[in-house]
């Protein structure tokens, strides 16, 4: 039992959401970068904060005696075994050049477990949520992942990091590999919605280095309550704080995980 019914914190977290949705689409014609982060390519725009700031009202109204862990802002620490991990605008750069694919993502962890989650993906909006034990939806239909059962005839997605270091090669490699060994390999520049997408059955398998927890913190719950395998890409359990994962509809995740451990050696 939860000290809090999930249902009433997912009821907050949708309209947590749809509150930044709304300052998100309304900006999406004149978004103006505010800075810069490591690179030129990792922007912050003024509404990735803005839609930060009213997401973080809507929990502090409700629940002023949990944690919030937020991409744009400190982490705000009480004594609490709730956490929300928030991501604001995944997608940023999507979303400065007007190239349909960025969201709105939030996971909400009890004790260090998923509970509850929401991710809207935007501009054709679409409404994906999940509570842990009780199944995941999009725009309130019930999400089951796809039943392709070869990597041969799956469809995968991948992200690539900010920083063109080791891991960016790694995955240069990889991106290769998988072209070769599926129907495809695409990258939207969103892991929220990549996640999600393998979660509806339109991709078969998603792997990533390097995302930050607010990256994989929404999309994981909604996955594995979809019938997902989520784990790090050697097959190990997957943490929001690991550097890597790996999410497929379960039939193809064995030969995926063989593909990075062949790779590795």
């Amino acid at each position: 039992m939860y000290p809090i019914k999930n249902e009433e914190i997912l009821d907050v977290a949708v309209e947590a959401v749809l509150a930044a949705s709304d300052i998100i689409m309304d900006a999406a014609q004149n978004p103006q970068i505010e800075k810069y982060k490591k690179s030129s390519s990792d922007l912050v725009t003024h509404t990735d904060l803005e839609s930060e700031r009213i997401i973080k009202l809507f929990i502090s109204k409700n629940f002023p005696d949990h944690n919030i862990l937020a991409e744009e802002s400190d982490k705000y620490e009480i004594d609490s075994d709730y956490l929300w991990v928030i991501d604001p605008l995944d997608g940023t750069t999507n979303f400065v050049h007007g190239y349909p694919s960025y969201s709105v993502s939030m996971g909400v962890y009890y004790k260090n477990k998923p509970i509850v989650a929401t991710v809207l993906e935007m501009p054709h909006v679409k409404l994906y949520t999940s509570i842990i034990n009780k199944g995941a939806w999009c725009e309130g239909n019930k999400i089951i992942t796809s039943k392709t059962n070869a990597l041969k005839d799956s469809l995968l997605v991948t992200g690539f990091g900010y920083q063109h270091g080791d891991l960016w090669e790694k995955n240069m490699d990889l991106f290769k590999i998988f072209t070769d060994k599926s129907h495809g390999v695409r990258r939207l520049g969103s892991a929220s919605i990549d996640i999600c997408h393998v979660a509806t059955g339109q991709a078969d398998g998603f792997w990533e280095y390097d995302l930050a927890p607010w990256d994989s913190a929404a999309g994981i719950l909604i996955a594995k309550e979809s019938g997902c395998t989520v784990s790090q890409l050697n097959g190990s359990e997957y943490s929001i704080y690991d550097n890597n994962i790996l999410v497929t509809n379960g039939r193809i995740h064995k030969e995926m995980v063989e593909e990075f451990k062949n790779y590795s050696n």
